[in-house]
């Protein structure tokens, strides 16, 4: 299958290689550019940094706090962002089950209400609110959260070789990591005037409410990974 890859560098390669190695064909066509951001992170005392994606942990290489920041303990989103906040030099790492809700449940059985504030490094576009999650204002169980915006992701023209091969008919599946990416995804085919061909494919998305994106557009065949991870998002391609 010749598969459209839409997530920004440098993860699309890793899935690039995952796809080679299930014997398809990726098409590259990062829909998103990251690029850091100088956030200010106070002196704390924090009692622990939230991560939700590997980005945050990219963008924090040349913070000057990253020394103090990565010898917190961290508790993240998913094992894929854990296995790069512990190459990144975090020494103590915790990962969540994939997603905001399960993460939330994770720090809730960590800490309690008299902990010191949590350091969530976070993006400047986010799809779930986690400070106001934590805190829950009325709960006895509420955490304070400290947001340090590291990173933003910027939006990119669908790629010319993936135009061509939606025009042609060549893309036979398309991987869907958030629904920013998805709509982003529809509104440049609309422009180039593809969107039937860009609704035509199978479309593979990550969790459900990305899923919501495209269905509503238009497209008939969508699937949702079991859990919203790779490995189990790649599966649906087997």
């Amino acid at each position: 299958m010749r598969i459209l890859v839409t997530r920004p560098e440098p993860d699309n390669a890793r899935t690039a290689a995952a796809l080679r190695m299930r014997g398809h064909a990726p098409v590259l066509a990062p829909l998103l550019r990251i690029e850091p951001v100088a956030a200010e992170i106070g002196a704390g005392p924090f009692a622990a940094v939230l991560i939700t994606s590997a980005n945050a942990v990219r963008a924090l290489a040349a913070h000057p706090a990253r020394a103090r920041v990565t010898a917190l303990p961290a508790l993240a989103v998913g094992e894929a962002t854990a296995a790069v906040a512990r190459d990144a030099g975090f020494v103590s790492v915790e990962a969540a089950d994939g997603d905001a809700a399960s993460l939330v449940r994770l720090v809730r059985a960590r800490f309690g209400a008299t902990a010191a504030p949590l350091l969530y490094l976070a993006g400047a576009d986010r799809a779930a609110d986690l400070g106001a999650a934590l805190a829950q204002e009325g709960r006895q169980d509420g955490l304070a959260v400290t947001l340090a915006v590291i990173y933003r992701a910027l939006l990119q023209p669908l790629a010319a070789d993936a135009r061509a091969e939606l025009g042609g008919g060549q893309i036979d599946a398309v991987l869907h990591y958030s629904r920013r990416t998805a709509r982003h995804y529809l509104a440049a085919a609309a422009e180039a005037g593809l969107l039937p061909q860009a609704l035509r494919p199978l479309h593979v998305c990550l969790a459900e409410p990305v899923a919501v994106v495209l269905r509503e557009a238009g497209a008939d065949t969508v699937t949702v990974a079991a859990r919203p991870d790779e490995a189990h998002l790649l599966f649906l391609l087997d």
